[in-house]
């Protein structure tokens, strides 16, 4: 029987720029809850956002927010992980100097911000509703930072990607986290590392979890569990390391309540949520 569900926000449970969630959520998270099963909301978002979001049901589930470097539950963290400062202060440069390019620097509160645009700012004030804190020079960083993330309007391409990867990947985790955003992660730091915490303090295994995602920092989170749903638009490597697919969260729980938490019946009865037989070798 399924004990914990973990989603991913925006791509996955937000879908198509929506920035709030739906009352039959709500909804599920108190009937799973009810039937013992712990919801987790696993996001690049930081917690004051996340929380934001799930105000109506926030005290009847759990957080794995900034791509796992912070979990908590009952309004108690668990764990927070955080950069070297000369790290920090060394990407937040990179990203100042290349042209179209904009930073935010997470903390446990809120976002330390210097905006080049008007655009970018009301995108995170906004339109996100993302607690911030302007900065004008980086002796003004004093807080620790648990994620870099850089944004560029028009979009990650591989290309991008490798441009980070290239100057950070020895010294961090960059991953896609989004169109328009990679994120800057401590090493050994992921979404997989919030739900190990939540394995550990509910003493359930991986065969007791589901989970959801569709970008590239949702792999390991997916590989934490056993019951893994990509979305159908998710990114290829994404649908290639989940065991199955589906178009969005809500109707695969609401199989999930029916069936009183037996996964195996809910995507055996159900083809729009599709095993991939092709790569275990079944077709």
């Amino acid at each position: 029987m399924i004990k914990l569900v973990a989603s991913d926000l925006d791509g996955t449970l937000l879908q198509n720029g929506v920035q709030s969630i739906s009352e039959e959520m709500f909804h599920q998270i108190r009937e799973l809850k009810q039937m013992g099963i712990l919801f987790v909301a696993a996001s690049g978002r930081q917690y004051a956002n996340m929380r934001r979001l799930f105000a109506p049901v926030c005290e009847d589930m759990a957080f794995v927010c900034e791509n796992g470097a912070m979990a908590v539950w009952r309004d108690r963290v668990l764990y927070c992980d955080s950069f070297e400062d000369d790290l920090v202060k060394r990407i937040v440069r990179a990203i100042q100097k290349k042209e179209g390019a904009e930073f935010s620097c997470s903390t446990k509160d809120f976002y330390y911000m210097s905006p080049k645009t008007e655009a970018f700012d009301r995108l995170m004030r906004e339109y996100l509703k993302n607690e911030c804190r302007y900065i004008r020079n980086l002796d003004e960083i004093t807080e620790p930072c648990m994620k870099m993330a850089v944004y560029e309007k028009e979009g990650v391409t591989e290309e991008t990607l490798h441009y980070w990867q290239e100057r950070f990947s020895r010294e961090c985790t960059v991953v896609t986290s989004g169109f328009s955003w990679v994120d800057f992660i401590p090493s050994g730091t992921d979404k997989a590392r919030g739900i190990r915490k939540f394995q550990e303090l509910l003493g359930i295994t991986p065969e007791e979890c589901l989970a959801f995602g569709d970008e590239y920092n949702d792999i390991e989170m997916l590989r934490a569990v056993t019951y893994s749903v990509a979305m159908e638009h998710g990114k290829p490597g994404v649908k290639k390391t989940a065991a199955y697919q589906a178009a969005a969260v809500e109707p695969v729980l609401a199989r999930l309540l029916r069936e009183k938490g037996e996964p195996e019946r809910i995507f055996e009865a159900d083809e729009s949520v599709k095993r991939e037989l092709q790569k275990m070798g079944e077709l």
